[in-house]
């Protein structure tokens, strides 16, 4: 049984769509057969709250990950394993009853977390062992994650423009914007692949809404999924039409160059002279426009429908220290096991788990917004290089059937398992539990006094 009151202030802003999500995703990635969630945007004189990277499954998953910790050790089961024997699987309804028969890759990210998780646990237990006065506690804590990629039960499509010019230029239309997270590289990855071309043939135009058709916001996780699976369309559906042209089957290999195409097949070849061709209204000889929409159901009263077409998944074990005479504590290593359907860019992967990280242990240990207080950077603590552990990440690849070549979103996943990773790592080392966050040494200081007396 669930419930969450979201405070979106003064004005509703995104706090209708933040609540509107939770109830979907606080079970966690976990089959749950018995399950109730509510969740309220509440109106206070408070500044206006908007949406940040997760839309409030970073909150509700503090709760659900720490409960299990909880539930984990009352029925003396060890916190992994307890989390493995109840992670959902293809087959299994979520808690809106949707089924998915491919593509669920929480136990596998849990899976390849254990060894990871043996070794720590055992370091930790010696170092606690030995510590002969020591005012410095080891912990190894846990968090897991799933979030759907896309709007909530609402259409979000997107659409690519695809061409080729007469003079053998290769052009991709993508009106996604590139906030730092890599959309440009991937998704011009992917139409590449479409095509079957190399990424470096492809001229770009992006960003420009007098140029590229409409791709949606970059939000909700959706660019690599959405118009990625857009892409891949658009780039399959002008092979095609080059195939056609040449009267080659799918097996020919094509070959671009200036004013030319040539087709391979076998010992046959076929030239197609681009110079020879009629441009249409936007100067291409060669084009496909492909727009996809994620197939989804509205939710019914009980909550019961088809939100998403497609789930990330993720894990994070987190090692650190905690000094019990000051309440402070140090982040020694974080080993991470995202289910990314297919990496389609490896580096950027890392990339958005290091930054989702990042994020998340602002959250956990520093990040405090007073109102009335709170003035600006100075006051408001924002994790530093410094406040970084060590990483190890593992890229897992469960395919998916929606997404392109199997891809799954991944922006807002990496963010949700930090905080409760480092407040179970925190229970693991102290026996305490720091309920408010963010988890600053006055607050863990006031926890472990209130431990000592108990």
């Amino acid at each position: 049984n669930f419930e969450g009151t979201f405070n979106t202030g003064a004005y509703a802003s995104w706090g209708p769509t933040v609540a509107n999500r939770v109830p979907v995703h606080a079970s966690g990635p976990y089959f749950i057969e018995n399950y109730r969630a509510k969740s309220y945007a509440v109106h206070t004189n408070t500044p206006s709250s908007g949406a940040f990277r997760g839309f409030g499954v970073p909150q509700s998953a503090i709760a659900q990950e720490t409960a299990f910790d909880l539930l984990a050790d009352k029925v003396g089961i060890d916190r992994l394993e307890f989390r493995i024997r109840n992670a959902l699987q293809n087959g299994l309804p979520t808690a809106t009853g949707q089924i998915f028969e491919k593509g669920v890759g929480i136990k596998e990210c849990l899976e390849a977390i254990q060894p990871h998780w043996a070794r720590a646990n055992a370091e930790a237990r010696a170092f606690n062992a030995k510590a002969n006065g020591s005012v410095i506690r080891k912990g190894v804590g846990l968090g897991s994650c799933w979030y759907g990629c896309g709007n909530t039960s609402l259409p979000n499509p997107s659409t690519i423009r695809f061409g080729i010019k007469a003079d053998g230029t290769i052009v991709l239309h993508q009106g996604a914007m590139d906030i730092g997270q890599g959309s440009n590289t991937v998704i011009t990855q992917i139409a590449a692949d479409g095509l079957r071309v190399p990424v470096h043939s492809i001229k770009l135009i992006d960003g420009d809404t007098d140029l590229t058709p409409d791709c949606g916001k970059t939000s909700a996780s959706r660019q690599t999924f959405v118009t990625g699976k857009a892409a891949q369309l658009a780039g399959e559906a002008l092979r095609r039409q080059i195939l056609r042209k040449a009267n080659v089957s799918e097996a020919a290999s094509l070959e671009f160059s200036d004013g030319l195409i040539k087709a391979y097949e076998g010992d046959t070849s076929v030239e197609i002279e681009l110079t020879r061709l009629e441009p249409n209204a936007f100067g291409y000889v060669f084009m496909a426009e492909e727009t996809y929409d994620p197939p989804v159901k509205a939710l019914d009263e009980k909550g019961q429908g088809m939100p998403y077409a497609v789930y990330g998944y993720g894990a994070q074990l987190m090692e650190l220290s905690v000094d019990t005479k000051l309440g402070t504590i140090k982040l020694d290593r974080i080993t991470t096991a995202h289910d990314v359907g297919k990496a389609i860019n490896p580096m950027l992967v890392e990339g958005q788990i290091e930054g989702g990280v990042a994020q998340g242990i602002g959250l956990a240990l520093m990040e405090d917004y007073l109102p009335g207080r709170t003035e600006n950077l100075h006051d408001y603590l924002i994790p530093t290089f410094g406040d970084m552990p060590e990483f190890v990440n593992l890229i897992i690849e469960v395919e998916d059937a929606e997404g392109p070549y199997g891809a799954k979103g991944l922006g807002e996943h990496v963010l949700i398992p930090t905080a409760p990773a480092i407040l179970n790592a925190l229970r693991d080392a102290t026996g305490v539990i720091v309920a408010a966050l963010p988890a600053t040494p006055d607050k863990v200081m006031a926890a472990l006094m209130a431990h000592n007396e108990e």
